[in-house]
């Protein structure tokens, strides 16, 4: 294992030093990325939906962002985007295909990667194929904000994806279950990942109030602290918004559909205070590849 190990981290600086030319024109080189994983507990929260409308808030800011649909099994971000994906990772990892292939531009003014079932395959890669996939991957490092948006629950890649970012978004909803199941990831995740601090985020969706929103955060960041011994920032909450389902419908995102609604309102502001935040960016692009390769090894 320790052998593995050292020549993922030998690659990955092979990988850092070496000047990929296989990036995307449209992109600046050489600058940082910030990396965002986005989980809930359960499903049915608004996770991808959050996932799909903050990148796209992002983008009317004037950044470069890349949407990557992480989760595993029910990928579903290409739905709520009204594409239909010709490539994903799995091509990348099997060699048929480069990262650049597979990005895919949208009308909403970000880049899209489809995930794959298949995905876990990357645990038998040997160095040779993973150092191919290091540099196909290191080439989204152009972008300024990469959001990743995992799938629901304790799954393995949930963990791989939320252990490599710089920053973990968890969603959850004032209902009960939803509040269990957000305590229950916040609480896999930092007994899991004990090998560093995840910094974690909290965000309440479907409220009736900025005061449920309140209360529900602060419910759940005192007892991880009182449990868990974890500090659990809250980033802010989005309301109840007959919007929101009106524009899956149409599979549309609420925030292109209707702008000025409750909804993409408290969104632009959720973005607007994490912009106000200070990123923690360890190398960007390279040091999350580098942190998911090794994690994926051990789990």
């Amino acid at each position: 294992m320790e052998e593995q190990i050292q020549e993922l981290k030998e690659l990955m600086k092979d990988v850092v030093e070496e000047k990929n030319t296989d990036s995307f024109s449209t992109f600046k080189k050489n600058h940082n990325t910030r990396i965002i994983a986005i989980t809930s507990g359960k499903g049915g929260v608004g996770k991808t939906n959050f996932a799909v409308n903050m990148a796209i808030a992002y983008a009317q800011l004037g950044k470069k962002v890349i949407l990557i649909d992480g989760d595993l099994g029910m990928a579903n971000v290409n739905v709520l985007l009204n594409i239909v994906p010709t490539y994903n990772l799995m091509h990348v990892i099997n060699k048929k295909k480069t990262m650049r292939e597979i990005i895919m531009d949208t009308e909403f003014g970000i880049k899209f990667i489809a995930g794959a079932n298949g995905f876990s395959k990357i645990a038998n890669l040997n160095v040779e194929e993973l150092e191919y996939f290091a540099k196909q991957f290191s080439s989204l490092d152009n972008a300024d904000i990469i959001i990743i948006d995992t799938g629901a629950g304790i799954a393995n890649n949930v963990l791989q994806f939320v252990a490599a970012a710089d920053e973990v978004y968890v969603v959850t909803t004032p209902e009960p279950t939803a509040i269990t199941d957000a305590y229950g990831i916040i609480k896999i995740i930092t007994t899991e990942i004990v090998d560093r601090t995840v910094n974690l985020k909290l965000i309440v969706n479907r409220v009736h109030s900025a005061d449920e929103g309140k209360r529900i955060s602060e419910r759940i960041i005192n007892i991880v602290g009182q449990f868990l011994g974890y500090k659990v920032d809250y980033l802010g909450f989005v309301y109840e918004d007959p919007a929101v389902q009106a524009s899956v419908i149409r599979q549309k995102p609420f925030i292109v559909v209707n702008p000025t609604s409750k909804s993409a309102v408290c969104l632009k502001h959720i973005v607007g205070r994490i912009e106000k935040t200070e990123p923690v960016y360890n190398e960007g692009v390279a040091s999350f590849l580098k942190k998911f390769l090794v994690k994926r090894r051990n789990y």
